[in-house]
């Protein structure tokens, strides 16, 4: 039975894998979720069920590039502050950039922060000044 389930699940995220508009995730300690849209290039993360578009923390990003791209913003609402909310975005997307060998510009001033902030994961090695 535990073979049957574990091969559904690696079924399932093969599928993710492989189809370009996938949403993937990034779970944190307190239960949190990073979902990356790559559709609408961003990252949310949504406090709970029942919750809107604008009780989503996001972080925008475009392409600037072929393999260029600009972490342009992230908005995290007031009710969701303090959480370390923005830097599980911030994560999420640096992570993204190692997973798919991008280089990013960064504009958003909290993300250059959080890049300072953690210098052992060799982030500024991944960012265009």
């Amino acid at each position: 039975m535990a073979f049957k389930i574990c091969s559904r699940l690696t079924a399932l995220t093969l599928r993710l894998k492989s189809h370009p508009t996938a949403v993937s995730a990034l779970s944190s300690g307190s239960g949190l979720t990073v979902e990356h849209d790559r559709q609408n290039r961003r990252f949310t993360v949504t406090p709970g069920s029942g919750a809107g578009d604008h009780d989503c923390a996001v972080l925008h990003y475009r392409f600037t590039g072929e393999k260029e791209v600009d972490l342009m913003s992230t908005y995290v609402p007031a009710t969701f502050r303090g959480q370390g909310v923005a830097a599980l975005l911030s994560q999420a997307a640096m992570d993204f950039l190692v997973e798919e060998k991008l280089k990013a510009h960064v504009s958003c001033w909290y993300i250059k922060k959080y890049i300072e902030d953690h210098p052992l994961q060799h982030y500024k090695e991944l960012v265009i000044t």
